[in-house]
């Protein structure tokens, strides 16, 4: 846990040893960190130094932080000289073929193609010691409370959580939630999270929380069997103990009986819930409905059903009546109102505003603002990451009105302030509105956010590791002009191009690997670079035992080993459930390079997925992607600006600040 704390927060969980002399373990922690890209604060320095026999603990610390940037594992490329000496495709080709007497057609049949040829350690002897530069990564470790403490503080923010979570973090939450059931949070605003606080409760037989609907009740049942709590896959429900089936009939029985018609989106889950419940045994009438409503026994119109039939109707005007009952549907359906011609729709949403989440109301108006003009295509993003394209044939809408009634709600909620500091390197972060437009990792933004980076050159890499067969992922660049036309690319079949260079194709992980690709700033002739990594064969992302994609920067008199932690600058997880993933994409300018954060899966073939297959896609999701406006920390700084004008509020400065997290959280 203790791992796991300083990963997610950056934080050290104080010593729990005996006071004593511990400043050459401080000192020699200090140095172990800067070697991986990372600086103990002067806090964390004088607690290690004041702790006897802190050796473990100060390994454990250098532990922690190369998981997180994937130090951990040997990466070992193709070409051992990498970057320098990369062959020729064809001729690297033909130099495997003539080791064999007889060629099937096959690179996976060579004995040379797709192994590495040379062991770690001669690998490391063909390059020099990484010169340090002031551009290096430098990330500081704060010190922070007891592990007991931190264990709270985590879990209070990870169930306080204002946005949904990815699913690593609500695995974290599930089994936190277990350790502190005396804990109770001040807000659970999202309803996964109280459906995972409410399964630990059930399993303990506590009193659940936070139940008003039957889908809370549907997601607690699967959270509590193992299974997928936002009921996007199928759950096989366990045998629940008659305590358990009672409370969650129990909870059922409570719910108003006009939600009900929320039974009929997961009607055959529903039905196979009633047979581990068996809801005739127990005397809870309501509860008793809802598995009638599930085997159409009764009738329960959804809300939405109400709505849809009304625009069936060609009647907008009621159909804003009936939502304006459910204010955050009524806001999210504002476009097609709209679009339908109803009446008053900014009216509507004045009215609606007050009762409406802020992550809904941000999302809207990000909506708003790309609806001015169509969009270069429409592209679509499942909570798995999946991605959908089509053509944009919605008519433009003048959203203005709207808007404003919008904004000045948001304006209305922030918080007062006599001066507010806000780093510009983070002007251009999206601000969140789900955990599942990012993937866990170090240093990741959410989905659309732009960072600019310097160095010569740009590396990516991917490391996997299979599970139980053998897996080959092949990771890739589509380089694109100006006007997002194809210019090249860098791949397995295509080993360099103008100032781009492959480490060689890695076929097999049964101990892990590791691809890069290099591109060098002043050679580069394309506009924008987007890496993608392919399954070729075997497990999925989503299958393997791990499976990161990131980069680096470094400039070219750096030398160092093809994976030098101190360069890295972030670290993604990819656990997508398609077979191409498109973490982000660069745009060079001038000596810098410019990045945006996709986070995206295409769904690729079973098998055999390539660049050359997916580049014309490639090329329309990055188009997308660049033009559409997000609802960003800059957009945040003028809404403040705004609250300052009309109450007098403060002033904003922008420069560095080390606590503007404070500022995003609130």
């Amino acid at each position: 846990m203790r791992t796991t704390i300083i990963k997610k927060t950056l934080r050290v969980p104080l010593s729990d040893g005996a006071r004593g002399d511990g400043g050459t373990t401080a000192r020699q922690l200090d140095a172990a960190l800067i070697k991986v890209g990372f600086k103990a604060s002067r806090e964390l320095i004088e607690h290690i130094s004041d702790v006897a026999g802190a050796e473990e603990y100060a390994q454990e610390i250098v532990r922690a932080v190369k998981e997180l940037v994937g130090a951990r594992a040997q990466h070992n490329p193709y070409f051992k000289d990498f970057p320098h000496n990369v062959p020729d495709t064809v001729a690297f080709w033909l130099s495997c073929i003539s080791d064999v007497a007889e060629f099937s057609g096959n690179l996976l049949d060579l004995p040379k193609y797709g192994r590495v040829q040379h062991t770690y350690e001669e690998m490391l002897k063909a390059h020099d010691e990484l010169i340090p530069s002031l551009k290096d990564r430098m990330t500081v470790l704060e010190l922070g409370g007891t592990l007991d403490e931190e264990i709270t503080r985590l879990y209070l923010e990870l169930a306080e959580s204002p946005i949904p979570l990815g699913e690593d973090d609500r695995v974290l939450l599930g089994e936190l939630a277990t350790q502190r059931l005396d804990v109770v949070p001040e807000a659970v605003p999202t309803r996964e999270n109280r459906a995972i606080l409410n399964a630990a409760r059930l399993v303990a037989q506590r009193p659940l929380a936070g139940v008003d609907t039957v889908t809370d009740v549907l997601r607690l049942a699967a959270e509590a069997s193992g299974g997928d709590v936002t009921l996007r896959e199928s759950t096989r429900f366990r045998s629940f103990r008659r305590p358990e089936r009672r409370a969650l009939l129990a909870a059922l029985d409570e719910v108003d009986p006009s939600k009900f018609g929320d039974v009929n989106q997961h009607r055959e889950a529903w039905k196979r819930l009633g047979e581990r419940l068996h809801p005739h045994e127990h005397p809870f009438a309501g509860a008793q409905d809802v598995f009638a409503v599930a085997r159409k026994e009764k009738v329960a119109r959804s809300f939405a059903g109400q709505v849809e039939m009304a625009f069936a109707a060609n009647d907008p005007d009621l159909a804003s009546r009936i939502l304006a009952k459910a204010p955050g549907m009524l806001l999210r359906s504002v476009d097609r109102l709209v679009r339908s011609g109803a009446s008053n729709v900014a009216e509507a949403v004045a009215n609606a505003v007050p009762d409406v989440s802020g992550r809904v109301l941000v999302s809207v108006l990000e909506h708003l603002g790309n609806r001015s003009k169509p969009d270069t295509a429409r592209v679509f993003a499942n909570r798995g990451r999946k991605v959908w394209i089509t053509d944009d044939t919605r008519p433009p809408i003048d959203a203005t009105a709207i808007v404003e009634v919008i904004e000045a709600e948001l304006v209305r909620r922030l918080p007062e302030y006599s001066s507010l500091t806000v780093d510009p390197e983070v002007l251009d972060v999206v601000v969140p509105m789900s955990g599942t437009a990012t993937e866990d990792g170090f240093g990741v933004l959410p989905r659309g956010s732009k960072m600019w980076l310097e160095g010569d050159v740009l590396r990516f890499f991917v490391h996997w590791h299979q599970n139980s067969k053998r897996t080959d992922y092949d990771l890739s660049v589509v380089l694109l002009d100006e006007n997002f036309a194809f210019r090249g690319q860098v791949s397995w079949t295509r080993l360099k191009d103008e100032g781009a260079f492959h480490s060689g194709d890695l076929t097999d992980a049964t101990d892990g690997a590791t691809e890069f690709i290099d591109l060098h700033r002043d050679a580069v002739e394309a506009k924008y670079i987007v890496p993608q990594v392919n399954v070729y064969a075997g497990e999925g992302f989503d299958e393997v035992a791990e499976s990161t994609f990131g980069f680096m920067t470094r400039d070219l008199d750096q030398l160092g080993k093809p994976f030098e932690p101190s360069t890295v600058r972030a670290r993604s997880s990819m656990r997508g459930k398609g077979k191409v993933a498109l973490p982000i994409m660069f745009e060079r300018q001038g000596d810098l390079w410019f990045g945006t954060w996709l986070h995206l899966y295409l769904r690729g073939n079973v098998w055999g997925n390539r660049v050359e297959e997916n580049r014309d896609l490639v090329k329309l999701i990055t188009a997308a992607a660049l033009h559409r406006k997000y609802f960003t920390v800059r957009k945040l700084v003028e809404l403040f600006e705004r609250k300052g004008s009309t109450a007098d509020a403060g002033t904003i400065h922008i420069g560095p600040v080390a606590e503007l997290a404070n500022l995003l959280s609130d």
